[in-house]
């Protein structure tokens, strides 16, 4: 590799890190809970804040980095990022966390739109498959740094710290990559499709919304079916536009390939199931381990930890395995490790709780890297902003479905527990192995419906 473009792409992986750091913030739900007096549901708000809004927007800022720039785009995004996050620490009360949250969403969306695109952009199209796993390894590291140092900051200057932090690591990269430059363009710059975008973020955002709603359907909440409406109103909005547009956001055409719809779905499916770890297991190990908070930071980085490992190697067998084939041993082995947290007691080893939570993040990372690479292989090199949105999105659409959905499972299954006469932490526990079975059989109805897609 040619030695100044691989400075350059570690230094757009150190701008990315903006957010996959972000599960820092996992390890401070507990005291962020305490601070503010909420109930566990209530911080799933948190998660929906932020990633519904940089979900909503990727694909549309991903086309415009393919017009004006994906370096300018990305420069701005580290910029906005910075202050976000100093907005975040500085929260008076979670109305203002919450409104930091989304702004912190447009900052990351901005970044991690183009960051694919960026690195890509710098090495001949041979080595894609290579410099996507490096991209890949970068960004598992930041979320296995993540729960580590979230854990240390918090226990020495409390929950604000998760925010902070990041502020000067991200104004850094912004200063070395001052005269980063993107590929000269070989094309005519064609017009951006706002009204198009504009639809496509409006659909996203309102069915996201409309899942997290269906928890009120039971008490006569009627949000869900509006807002599911609205998605709809929208969504049928965005296709017909995209059928008019000389330059839509993205052409509808590719998701006819054979097989590109499915895989997309089944990427989304995936890291709901997934998701499920970060979600739960930091009170798991809180509540049921009884671990110091620093100390279950450490254990939680074993999934990114797999992912970064398989992210290396991923990006090694690309050439020698068709990607066809690791994505179903991710999606087989993402769902082995939830299936052995499922089965997590109160004295479970040590070293059972490590191989479950690495078993899950190698399984994510085999999937990312080779799904990654087929949706940049398909569409045109021109595309590469829309295509690592695209990537990017279905990822963000199974997390933030999962804040909603997983979140509401539990909840009925602890509730379910203590109306039939469970002690509180057991009633816990139960709802904790049952969320976690549930997600891994999700990821084996997705493996099952993958090999049956294929043949």
């Amino acid at each position: 590799m040619d030695i100044v473009a691989a400075r350059r792409l570690v230094l757009i992986g150190l701008g990315s890190l903006v957010v996959p750091l972000d599960t820092a913030l996992n390890i401070a739900f507990p005291p962020i809970t305490a601070h503010f007096g909420l109930a566990l549901p209530g911080i799933q708000w948190l998660v929906i804040c932020y990633v519904l809004t940089y979900g909503s927007l990727m694909l549309g800022i991903g086309r415009l980095g393919d017009i004006f720039g994906h370096a300018l785009v990305f420069r701005a995004g580290l910029a906005w990022s910075a202050v976000a996050l100093l907005l975040c620490a500085l929260a008076p009360s979670y109305e203002w966390l919450l409104l930091s949250r989304v702004l912190q969403g447009v900052g990351a969306a901005l970044v991690i739109s183009c960051g694919p695109a960026l690195a890509t952009g710098l090495f001949p199209e041979a080595l894609r498959a290579r410099v996507l796993g490096i991209y890949g390894l970068m960004f598992a590291a930041g979320s296995a740094l993540g729960p580590m140092l979230g854990g240390a900051l918090v226990a020495q200057w409390g929950w604000p710290a998760v925010f902070w932090f990041r502020a000067p690591i991200v104004l850094l990269a912004l200063v070395l990559l001052w005269d980063l430059r993107a590929p000269p363009r070989t094309t005519p710059r064609e017009p951006f499709d706002a009204s198009g975008a504009a639809l496509l973020t409006l659909t996203i955002g309102s069915a996201l919304l409309a899942i997290n709603q269906l928890r009120h359907l039971g008490d006569g909440g009627h949000w869900a079916p509006l807002l599911a409406m609205l998605a709809l109103a929208a969504g049928w909005g965005f296709l017909q536009r995209s059928r008019r547009a000389a330059h839509p956001v993205i052409a509808l055409a590719v998701f006819r390939l054979p097989g590109f719809a499915r895989l997309n779905a089944a990427n989304a499916l995936v890291n709901l199931a997934g998701f499920a770890v970060l979600l739960f297991v930091p009170y798991y190990l809180a509540r049921v381990a009884g671990w110091p908070t620093a100390l279950a930071g450490l254990v939680l980085a074993a999934s990114p930890a797999g992912t970064m490992l398989a992210a290396v190697a991923g990006g090694w067998l690309l050439g020698r395995v068709p990607a066809a084939r690791m994505v179903g041993a991710g999606v087989a082995l993402t769902g082995g490790g939830l299936g052995l947290m499922g089965f997590w007691a109160e004295a479970t080893p040590f070293l059972v709780l490590l191989a479950a939570l690495l078993l899950h993040g190698v399984g994510l990372g085999l999937l990312q890297v080779s799904y990654t690479d087929t949706v940049t292989a398909t569409l045109p090199k021109q595309d590469r902003g829309v295509a690592g949105s695209l990537a990017m999105m279905t990822r963000t659409l199974g997390i933030v479905a999962a804040a909603s959905l997983l979140t509401l499972l539990f909840g009925a299954l602890e509730e379910a527990a203590l109306n039939g006469g469970t002690a509180g932490d057991e009633a816990f526990l139960r709802a904790f192995r049952g969320s976690l079975l549930l997600a891994a059989a999700l990821c084996g109805a997705v493996l099952i419906w993958l090999l049956r897609g294929r043949r």
